[in-house]
């Protein structure tokens, strides 16, 4: 199989943390573009990689097959339709895109073209969520009565990403943070009846919201999802409460940390999680009460490039659809709604 020849439109964080290192590693792609408004950063780390002056110029080189669109939230729309009217398949940072009217008609122009359109919610291939999923799936808690998952930080400075920092579409930590917490919700429980959320901005200094709390309503079922700048101290990542015992799991994957570090995804000890950070298990399993520690699984983002490689060379199913990104997507304009009207809004 041909690498694919895959372009960034930046080379920021999410460029040489997220997304590089993992075209490098896998040899169905290849690294071969990135669009540099700029600072010349790429050529770096990556010497054989073509830099771009601008987007138009990037779209039009015939040998780039995927396209990765990790620039900021509010540009998500513009350059994926500019990608995808090119030829070219697509990946979106996550969030898809600010409103769900931008990402139903990304998705019809995907279809149309016969292009591969998926969105990057890397953080389902995280060590805590899949051992979280792996619990929930196996029935050791019976029926899922109540969740909570956090994403909480403390962070008493702005962001030196000012457009992460500025009024505008797309903004604040329920796009932000949110997005994955809520994509992990409806991975491990579906499309919710109803939600209710508060949004705020809690520290003087914020100009965007930097604490949200959506309860998302299931038949028989709450789930709550919750993120603050200000929690020094974070409370376990997950608690998940069924009719036959509680998960309680802290948000521990080692993988972004190990990307800063600059080590690469074949190292040995490549998403592994301390022993000190297992999830505790407590139910009840054959008349008798069971209270244990569970090993974590692997963390392991390059799993996500494996299945666009799939996607692309055989035709299968993204690991990430657009569909599911435009859910996630949903569920945010809903809590916005919620929180402004004071309401619980109905899906």
């Amino acid at each position: 199989m041909n690498p694919i020849k895959t372009a960034l439109t930046s080379f920021g964080m999410s460029g040489w943390v997220f997304h590089a290192p993992f075209l490098q590693a896998d040899k169905n792609f290849e690294f071969y573009a990135v669009w540099e408004r700029s600072k010349k950063l790429a050529a770096k780390r990556y010497p054989s990689v073509k830099s771009f002056d601008t987007y138009e110029e990037m779209l039009a080189d015939p040998a780039i097959e995927l396209v990765v669109v990790n620039t900021p939230n509010y540009t998500h729309y513009e350059f994926a339709k500019k990608a995808l009217l090119a030829g070219k398949n697509i990946i979106v940072e996550k969030p898809f895109t600010v409103n769900s009217a931008e990402g139903e008609e990304l998705i019809r122009i995907a279809a149309e073209k016969n292009l591969m359109l998926s969105v990057y919610h890397n953080r389902r291939f995280d060590s805590d969520y899949k051992t979280v999923k792996k619990v929930v799936e196996s029935g050791a808690l019976g029926k899922i009565v109540e969740a909570e998952i956090h994403y909480d930080r403390f962070k008493d400075e702005l962001s030196p990403k000012v457009h992460k920092e500025t009024p505008g579409p797309g903004t604040g930590a329920l796009y932000d943070l949110g997005s994955h917490l809520v994509d992990q919700a409806l991975q491990l429980f579906g499309q919710p009846d109803a939600v209710f959320a508060d949004i705020d901005s809690l520290r003087p200094i914020s100009k965007v919201d930097d604490y949200f709390e959506l309860l998302m309503y299931y038949p028989g079922s709450r789930v709550r999802l919750k993120a603050s700048y200000q929690v020094r101290e974070a409370l376990p990542g997950y608690a998940i409460h069924g009719s036959k015992g509680s998960f309680i799991k802290p948000k521990t994957d080692v993988q972004e940390t190990m990307l800063q570090a600059e080590l690469t995804p074949d190292a040995d000890n490549w998403g592994i999680e301390p022993e000190s950070e297992r999830g505790l298990l407590h139910t009840e399993k054959g008349g008798q009460i069971l209270r244990e520690y569970i090993p974590s699984e692997r963390g392991q983002y390059g799993d996500y490039y494996k299945g666009i490689a799939g996607a692309i060379r055989k035709k299968s199913q993204p690991p990430v659809s657009a569909q599911d990104g435009l859910n996630v997507v949903k569920i945010i304009e809903a809590a916005f709604r919620s929180s402004k009207e004071k309401k619980v809004i109905h899906l």
